[in-house]
């Protein structure tokens, strides 16, 4: 009999005891890191997890940020973008892989950050959205002004002081938090909100906040607020920051001021001035009338100085009247002389002749045409008779009768129809003769045979007899 085996004094586990050892080791030692590197392989998933890797010049850690972490991540992840993950270390014993739940995202340092912005303002403005052609101008005097900003900063402050200094405007305030996960949510909503509008519509819009860090104006280098921007049919002035800070929306924006301030100087002008534009213009308005008028009453003088006096300008007028009044009644005359003249040749000319040889005269012209009258009809007669005559020969010609003449008769049907073959008539049917002289009635005995087809002509050559 063997003996049996010795045992090793190693325990044995299975897989899954050391994919379970392993996942306590590493979340125990790893509960909390910061991990630096640059996102590769990034992917978003249908479920709304976010998988990528980490990976520096020397080794790659598998990164997910859950769903519900998505929402509130200050940094979207790109690819190529160098960041700093918070998150807690883990193992996925499925593929014996170690990785990160990733927690919080950050940009690794101010560089990476400039660089993620300049890439995303290239590919906006090769979109079009900076052109300078779709750039609208400001209206001159609005009546609304819309704001788009924080109801509890100073920049609402300054720019409602500004407005009342300059001209005081009627003014709609959106409020919207300016920093924050939800910022650039709620300012790209504002934005498309008052161009939404029916009834009070802004003439200009202002979003405007204060100054501060770069990752405090975060929320207006985002693509929804630059889109939104972009696509504003109302006028919009940014007013993002100090005099020397520089956000995405600047870009889209169809005026960038350098501070909320200055924006609500460039939405309205100043009334004082304005008015005393208006009071100038005025005055000068009043000196060029007067001027003017100075001017024609000065001309009309030397006008006058040069007109000739009343008596010299009708003194041959007058002349010329009184010659016309002294030819005028020889002139009179002599037209009434004239006229009787031609009265009394129209009146020798419209003398009568003796009635007697005017009475001749048109009896033998009525003689005359009597007789050419008569020729006339009697040729026209006869004209119409020789045409009525041809006219009956050619009916005799086609006429029924002149084949009853020759011996044949017209079948009738009771109901009046010709019967033009035997096979239209039945037996016993009652019939109607019509012969030259008359009418007979007559009754139908039978049907005729029918007559036997000729035989077609062979196409050969016939018999001659």
């Amino acid at each position: 009999m063997s003996e049996a085996a010795p045992k090793p004094n190693l325990p044995e586990y299975s897989v899954s005891e050391i994919a379970g050892a392993l996942k306590r080791t590493v979340e125990d030692r790893f509960p909390f890191v910061r991990v630096r590197g640059e996102i590769s392989g990034l992917k978003f998933a249908t479920s709304g997890h976010v998988y990528f890797d980490l990976k520096d010049d020397k080794a790659v850690l598998n990164a997910i940020i859950w769903k519900p972490t998505v929402r509130l991540m200050r940094v979207r992840p790109e690819a190529g973008l160098e960041v700093v993950a918070t998150g807690k270390i883990t193992t996925y014993p499925g593929s014996s892989r170690y990785q990160i739940i990733v927690e919080q995202l950050e940009l690794a340092g101010r560089g990476a950050l400039m660089a993620m912005l300049e890439e995303r303002k290239k590919k906006l403005a090769a979109e079009g959205l900076f052109d300078a052609a779709r750039k609208k101008a400001l209206p001159f005097l609005p009546e609304i002004v819309g704001v788009i900003t924080s109801p509890t900063g100073a920049v609402l402050r300054d720019i409602m002081h500004r407005l009342n200094d300059r001209f005081p405007r009627r003014v709609l305030l959106w409020p919207v938090a300016v920093q924050g996960e939800k910022a650039a949510s709620e300012i790209a909503a504002a934005i498309a909100g008052f161009n939404a509008f029916t009834r009070d519509r802004p003439d200009v819009l202002i979003v405007a906040r204060g100054g501060g860090s770069i990752e405090d104006l975060m929320a207006f280098n985002e693509e929804a607020v630059v889109r939104a921007a972009a696509a504003s049919t109302i006028p919009l002035i940014s007013a993002v920051g100090h005099e020397t800070d520089t956000t995405l929306i600047d870009f889209a924006s169809d005026r960038r001021a350098p501070t909320p301030t200055a924006a609500a100087e460039m939405a309205v002008p100043v009334r004082s001035e304005l008015l005393s534009q208006t009071m100038e213009l005025q005055r000068r308005t009043l000196r060029c009338f007067n001027k003017g008028m100075e001017d024609r009453k000065r001309h009309l003088a030397q006008l006058a100085r040069v007109l000739p006096r009343a008596d010299q300008l009708f003194a041959q007028p007058r002349q010329r009247f009184d010659n016309a009044a002294e030819r005028l009644p020889k002139a009179l005359l002599g037209n009434l002389q004239k006229h009787r003249r031609a009265f009394a040749e129209a009146a020798t000319l419209l003398r009568p002749k003796p009635i007697r040889t005017h009475i001749g005269v048109c009896g033998e012209r009525t003689d005359m045409l009597g007789r050419r009258l008569q020729r006339a009809q009697a040729a026209r007669l006869g004209e119409s008779r020789r045409h009525l005559d041809a006219l009956a020969r050619v009916l005799e010609g086609v006429s029924y009768r002149g084949a009853l003449e020759r011996g044949f008769a017209l079948v009738r049907g009771t109901d009046g129809t010709i019967k033009r073959r035997a096979e239209h008539v039945t037996s016993g049917e009652a019939l109607s003769l019509t012969f030259v002289d008359g009418e007979v009635g007559a009754v139908a005995a039978g049907h005729a045979p029918k007559p036997k087809p000729r035989d077609k002509p062979s196409k050969g050559q016939g018999d001659l007899f």
